[in-house]
């Protein structure tokens, strides 16, 4: 325990006086709750000898609201346009070329992604080869590698910094306007929806950069969460967009693969509350053990979001050794029963991805202690040049 206070108080030390401390904060809860997300739709259910996915939003599609909390990716986007307008103004400050910085910022992204690849290469070829169903093995890859299409798009945006990070939201938010009205409302082809895959996510982004640049205010923040939260029900309600905000199996139109007008409506929304509950959630994060909690999920968040899924799946595997299904992990989630013995899963999961992490941890770190000085979380994205501090 007292070391535990130590390094509380050695992290809240090494965080310079004018760090903000929420834009670590927004991060984290984004990616947390992309994974509680994922943990409480995702079910693997056994079937005729082999695996299959399942979501309790299928056959309980009241549980939508769900998708509502824990659906964070705008707010990542949001974090994620901030934070790097803010990194590359201040890298030109210092006469870094863009090169050397997109290098970085990139490897910080896909350093921790060759492990997932490898792991997964191998636990492939030795499934196929012990005689597992092509099906079941295309089941588990497919959630253990799902989280690699966000980082995909999040990588694109991020070397088209320079060019998008001036760039008026309402532009890309007019493509998928119109993209979704040649869609659904004139019955173009469904390809063109993937357009929406960069356009939907450039909303938030260029949000985020505009917040870099300052022009965002708690006005802001009231008219996007009132606005987007009025416009996603109107497009539930009125216009025949799914009421969840995540992929449902069997579903004939999914809000978020690709994006639709009503998800990144809803993202605006999420991106006006972020705003709002910065002064309170700055507040609460001057406590020393609030701010540390923030900086260990920031400091492995690539960690979490890659191995969350494998995490789940090794839970999921090896409690089919008990023989009979196991209520909440193996079963149909298609009562109202599940949803409980799914929740008394999480602990478990949580404990899977704690040993991922320990395992992992370190491609995310670079090889683990460099002897620099500090947790990553406090070195990087240093306070900007005056020039550059406009937010």
């Amino acid at each position: 325990m007292r070391d535990l206070r130590a390094l509380v108080r050695r992290v809240d030390a090494a965080t310079p006086p004018d760090r903000d401390r929420t834009v670590d904060a927004l991060r984290a809860l984004a990616i947390l709750g992309v994974v509680l997300g994922h943990w409480l739709v995702t079910a693997i259910v056994p079937d005729s000898g082999g695996l299959h996915a399942a979501s309790p939003l299928r056959h309980m599609p009241w549980l939508a609201p769900i998708s509502w909390v824990f659906q964070t990716l705008a707010v990542f986007f949001l974090v994620g346009g901030h934070v790097a307008a803010k990194s590359h103004a201040s890298a030109r400050a210092r006469g870094t070329g863009y090169r050397a910085w997109l290098t970085v910022r990139l490897a910080r992204l896909f350093r921790p992604v060759a492990a997932v690849l490898v792991l997964w290469t191998v636990a492939a070829g030795c499934m196929l080869a012990s005689g597992a169903g092509l099906e079941t093995v295309h089941t588990l890859v497919k959630l253990a590698l799902s989280p690699l299409w966000f980082l995909l798009v999040f990588a694109a945006l991020t070397a088209a910094t320079p060019l998008v990070a001036r760039i008026n939201p309402l532009w890309p938010l007019a493509v998928v306007l119109h993209v979704d009205l040649v869609r659904f409302g004139l019955g173009g082809p469904s390809w063109l929806g993937w357009t929406n895959v960069a356009a939907g996510w450039l909303v938030p982004y260029t949000l985020g950069a505009a917040w870099t640049r300052g022009e965002l205010s708690r006005r802001s923040g009231w008219v996007l969460l009132t606005g987007g939260a009025a416009a996603t029900a109107g497009l539930v309600l009125w216009a025949g967009y799914p009421a969840s905000m995540v992929g449902v199996p069997g579903a004939t139109v999914s809000n978020l693969d690709p994006p639709t007008l009503a998800a990144v409506a809803f993202g605006l929304a999420q991106c006006g509350l972020a705003l709002l509950v910065r002064e309170p959630l700055g507040r609460w994060l001057r406590r020393p053990a609030a701010w540390a909690a923030v900086a260990l999920v920031n400091l492995s968040a690539m960690t979490v979001f890659l191995w969350h899924q494998t995490a789940l799946m090794a839970v999921t595997a090896l409690g089919l050794l008990a023989g009979a299904p196991l209520p909440g992990l193996h079963t149909v989630p298609d009562g109202l029963g599940w949803v409980p013995a799914r929740i008394a899963w999480l602990p478990v999961f949580a404990a899977g991805l704690a040993v991922c992490w320990a395992a992992f941890r370190t491609y995310e770190q670079g090889g683990g202690g460099s002897g620099r000085g500090g947790p990553r979380v406090v070195r990087v994205h240093r306070p900007a040049p005056k020039s550059v501090r406009r937010a």
